[in-house]
């Protein structure tokens, strides 16, 4: 009653035995591609680590230069100022992981937030109410007479070519690692399973334990079990040059690290664009929103301090290192596993599986 390990001469399986040999090979097939996809796995998910470890490190770092900014050159508005920081920096961060915001609308509501802030505190300082309605005017008044210039749109476009480099390598490797979960799991076919057991097991019915296939035998079987799992083979080179791709787009003038650390300069330039613009855009406030209430002897503006440009620190300089560092790595490795899919039988067929020093072998029917 066999039906794979058919035999002319005596056997000592069963049909029942065939069974465990199916479930058994199943089991083995998926353990061997695991096997051969964990340490390609464990490369991206490491750099995915780092890749976020060093991208919240930068992210940290802009943030608190950016605070110092307002601490240091516009004390009056910056306990105020420092939840719209928070916010522009935690959208940023969740643009990059993938979500459905942008850039250009993370950038606008910060600088919507900002302006109720610099009209009341820097460019008329003696305001004293600052009811919601008269914010939300303001709010509103910032798209339309543009108090900060082009910094605004200027910081919008750096930020968007840097960080849409970074979100889609996120997204890649996101997207590698599903790949590669997909193919340890992919579905056994019932002809592979009996080609399996034929391949590895038929002989142990005849009580050849220690003959195993010969490696033409066993290429021929492993390429039409993982047929479906080879058809990924062009798709993953394309993918391998996309992310090369990004890596470089990371790395050319636009850089994520670059960006960054410029936020804080852009605001600067912004809100000195604005103080110098004061008078007009009081007097359009002022036409749009209605005069608010100010105190007597109305207070002079806040003095225009212009901020220099403060030296590198060590945080930031090693995160960007160890970024690009990082990057260069992770590509190199990336590049050498460009055959991994076309290359599944033969890899699956090296080592112990198969006989290389010895000219006997089974070849499915009989040995050799």
């Amino acid at each position: 009653d066999l039906q794979i390990c058919q035999h002319r001469a005596p056997t000592c399986c069963t049909k029942k035995m065939e069974e465990s040999y199916q479930a058994a090979v199943r089991r083995e097939r998926t353990q061997s591609i695991q096997a051969l996809n964990f340490e390609l796995k464990y490369m991206i998910v490491g750099h995915i680590t780092a890749f976020q470890e060093a991208f919240e490190s930068l992210l940290r770092f802009a943030e608190n230069r950016t605070s110092s900014l307002f601490e240091t050159a516009y004390r009056p508005m910056a306990k105020e100022a420092a939840e719209p920081v928070k916010e522009l920096f935690t959208d940023i961060s969740l643009y990059i992981l993938g979500s459905e915001t942008t850039v250009e609308s993370a950038v606008l509501r910060f600088f919507d937030s900002l302006f109720p802030l610099v009209y009341s505190r820097l460019i008329n300082p003696g305001i004293t109410d600052l009811s919601e309605d008269y914010t939300e005017c303001l709010r509103l008044t910032r798209q339309d007479i543009n108090p900060f210039g082009h910094y605004s749109k200027n910081m919008v476009t750096e930020l968007s070519k840097s960080l849409w480099a970074s979100r889609m390598l996120s997204q890649a490797l996101s997207l590698g690692i599903e790949v590669i979960n997909t193919t340890e799991h992919a579905a056994v076919s019932k002809e592979c399973s009996r080609a399996l057991v034929r391949m590895q097991y038929c002989p142990h019915c005849q009580g050849l334990t220690l003959i195993r296939p010969c490696v033409g035998y066993c290429l021929n079987v492993m390429r039409g079990c993982l047929a479906s799992v080879a058809e990924l083979d062009a798709h993953w080179r394309r993918f391998i040059s996309t992310l090369e791709y990004l890596a470089n787009e990371m790395a050319a003038s636009h850089e994520l690290e670059t960006a960054l650390s410029g936020i804080w300069s852009s605001i600067n330039e912004a809100i000195l664009h604005a103080q110098l613009n004061g008078p007009q855009l009081s007097a359009t406030v002022d036409k749009v929103c209605g005069q608010p209430k100010q105190q007597e002897g109305n207070l002079s503006s806040a003095s225009i301090v212009p901020v220099k440009e403060v030296t590198e620190t060590q945080t930031f300089v090693m995160a960007h290192t160890r970024l690009s560092n990082k990057r260069r790595e992770f590509i190199n490795y990336m590049k050498r596993s460009r055959t991994f899919y076309a290359s599944i039988a033969e890899r699956l067929c090296d080592g112990d599986l198969v006989m290389r020093d010895s000219s006997t072998c089974w070849n499915g029917e009989d040995v050799v």
